[in-house]
């Protein structure tokens, strides 16, 4: 299966997050699309350089003010101090419920603030790049299925699920399903599936197309009663406005099964058809793997090639986009079988 890639990828490179009130190792790391890219090319998958700008179709998904924030950030943390380049910055604070989030604050971290879901997405030098570089390679394998391939894989990263309209976090800055999902409507199809399967709720592409009819946003996740996101991915989300009934949410508990999540993908399935979609755009999170040091599925490296197979039963037109997956060593052999499952269904 051909792959988008661009090395811009390693240019986003903090070196700690913070993870249960401890100062850690980043878990979204370079090393992660670095084994990805090793078993890709070692099981004889094309890698090559994204061929599409994305600026106009990132222009449709996200606010143009988050945009200029993302774009500059780095360089106005510069600003403030010739020594912040050996810092990271986080957000301390945020406008949550009666605190007024129309007026945009002069000082940095309140933007931080302002522009961030969580204090677990650190900025570093090269971010704006790589996500940008990752918006192109998906939104490249959204072209390549219009020209009339069956499948394609975005090795996007940083991930981008739980971005939203003028948000980021989780690990994401660019929703690059969404951008996919765009770009498909934007270029005549009329309506599209995208299909989260990440451990995560992908709250930041349910948020973008919640009031609408055009893309169905199916998520499988964990709980968001005890997972992150945790205040979206619940069962009773159900679209808005034109989009009721479009939003399809299946919430699972800590230690689910292969079997178990197997049944609600097949229900998944089941709405897919329902919809006679032109294309599907999968969120391709692997970290519903059992020795995710984050998450707590149990699914084999080896029953990925099943999930492949069943997403291939569709015969729609697919785009695989990178998400999440924290295994790191175990994660270029899991995102392969997904894709060869596919390929040999």
């Amino acid at each position: 299966m051909l792959c988008f890639l661009s090395d811009a990828y390693r240019e986003h490179n903090p070196q700690y997050e913070y993870f249960r009130g401890e100062k850690v190792p980043c878990f979204e790391s370079v090393e992660r699309l670095d084994n990805i890219v090793a078993a890709l090319q070692a099981r004889g998958h094309e890698c090559v350089s994204p061929q599409t700008d994305a600026s106009s179709v990132i222009a449709k998904i996200h606010d143009p003010a988050y945009v200029s924030f993302i774009t500059h950030a780095w360089q106005e943390w510069l600003a403030l101090d010739e020594k912040n380049h050996e810092l990271q910055p986080f957000p301390s604070v945020w406008p949550t419920r009666t605190l007024r989030d129309d007026i945009v604050p002069d000082n940095f971290i309140a933007k931080l603030g302002l522009y961030s879901m969580d204090n677990g997405t650190p900025l570093a030098a090269g971010t704006w790049r790589a996500a940008k570089s990752g918006a192109d390679a998906a939104v490249s394998a959204a072209n390549y299925l219009l020209a009339g391939h069956s499948s394609v894989f975005s090795a996007s990263r940083p991930p981008g699920h739980h971005a939203g309209r003028d948000f980021m976090g989780g690990y994401c800055f660019l929703n690059n399903a969404a951008l996919a999902a765009q770009a498909l409507l934007d270029q005549g199809m009329k309506k599209v599936v995208v299909l989260d399967i990440d451990y995560h709720h992908g709250n930041g592409t349910q948020s973008l197309f919640y009031d609408r009819d055009d893309v169905l946003f199916i998520s499988i996740h964990g709980d968001p009663k005890t997972e992150y996101p945790f205040y979206l991915g619940h069962a009773d989300e159900t679209g808005e406005g034109a989009g009721q009934g479009y939003n399809v949410n299946f919430p699972l508990p800590i230690g689910t099964t292969f079997t178990q999540w197997l049944s609600a993908l097949e229900k998944a399935i089941e709405r897919i058809q329902d919809f006679q979609a032109d294309a599907l755009v999968i969120s391709l999170g692997l970290d519903t793997f059992e020795g995710d040091p984050i998450s707590k599925f149990t699914i084999k490296s080896e029953d990925y090639f099943q999930v492949g197979q069943q997403l291939a039963s569709l015969k729609l037109p697919t785009a695989f986009i990178m998400e999440g997956g924290y295994a790191t060593e175990a994660l270029g052999t899991n995102v392969v079988n997904v894709l060869e499952g596919f390929e040999q269904d």
